[in-house]
């Protein structure tokens, strides 16, 4: 899928809730405000640089698709965001990233102490507004999905460099780390629409199933895209120590030499390798698994929609695991 294909696609996923999504950026606009020059720096500088906005899509779509007509979704759309932005600031913090969505990272353009308390103020404010909205349920939601996420970095830490990680290991990373907030973020969109707690459960699974599929994308993403598409350098995960589903698999079915090249480059971050590693990643196989579990995952979230009422609405949302397994960034 091209980039203006890519794009056009977005749009139209987008297109019915336009409005919606134009409030929600006048919301983070606004509190995003502080009276310390630096945090509006930073937080100006990571918002700006855009981002597909998939987490307040969510929260959107599912409010929309029961029939939502207040204007909570708005703020709680926002907040979502931000806990994704403050996990971002602090994420290329812990990784040493330098470049995210085609950009110098706020890290290395402020300094590794500046973006984590700006990712703090970031993660606060978020706590500040949900508590506005003043439903104990949604703001339980919210809570245990941080919980959840600061655990999944935690074993996302464990798991550096580390050749021995297992499939089951990584996918309660990926379900801990990223799922969780894709399922925050459906579940609060049903509930404040005052959807049933079935109706709301199985948003849940929409938003955890296509959170799993996003993060598999990327996996394999960072071994078959390119830089200027992916916004960040490729191979990082493998400059990181990061044991993701293509090298798993490549552990598990590679020959003796490439699993040990594999154990080699896992254990020392060194990717002066990477083309010997994407050499045998692809033609073991592993790119194809990795997208092959992907699209096992956004069949478990259509058919966790299917008894949504038809709509516009529940149309983007299906349109929305069509565009995670097709995506080039």
């Amino acid at each position: 899928m091209s980039a203006a294909v890519q794009s056009t696609v977005q749009n139209n996923i987008t297109q019915s809730i336009s409005a919606d999504m134009d409030a929600v950026n006048a919301v983070i606009r606004r509190q995003l405000y502080s009276d310390v020059p630096l945090v509006n720096q930073i937080a100006e500088y990571i918002i700006s640089a855009g981002g597909k906005r998939i987490r307040p899509v969510l929260v959107l779509l599912l409010a929309n698709a029961y029939g939502y007509h207040g204007k909570h979704h708005h703020e709680l759309a926002a907040v979502i965001e931000f806990i994704h932005t403050a996990t971002l600031l602090h994420d290329d913090v812990v990784d040493e990233s330098s470049l995210r969505r085609g950009r110098q990272t706020a890290n290395a353009l402020f300094g590794n102490a500046a973006s984590v308390l700006v990712g703090d103020f970031v993660y606060s404010r978020a706590f500040q507004m949900m508590v506005s909205v003043e439903n104990m349920r949604v703001m339980q939601i919210l809570a245990d999905a941080t919980n959840v996420i600061a655990e999944g970095e935690v074993l996302q830490l464990l798991n550096m460099h580390d050749p021995d990680v297992t499939e089951e290991r990584y996918l309660q990373v990926i379900r801990s780390k990223t799922a969780k907030l894709f399922e925050a973020a459906a579940q609060i969109g049903a509930l404040i629409a005052g959807a049933s707690d079935d109706e709301i459960e199985a948003a849940a699974e929409y938003g955890r199933s296509l959170g799993t599929a996003f993060q598999l994308i990327d996996d394999v993403l960072d071994y078959s895209g390119n830089a200027t598409d992916i916004g960040k350098n490729v191979g990082d995960d493998l400059r990181e120590g990061k044991p993701t589903l293509p090298l798993i698999y490549l552990m598990q079915h590679g020959t003796a030499e490439q699993r040990q090249l594999v154990r080699s480059c896992i254990e020392t971050g060194d990717e002066q390798h990477f083309d010997e590693i994407l050499r045998a990643i692809t033609s073991s196989g592993a790119l194809a698994y990795t997208k092959g579990e992907a699209e096992k995952a956004v069949r478990r979230a259509t058919n966790s929609i299917s008894s949504l009422p038809d709509s516009q609405f529940k149309d983007s949302l299906v349109q929305l695991c069509a565009f995670a397994v097709e995506r080039n960034h």
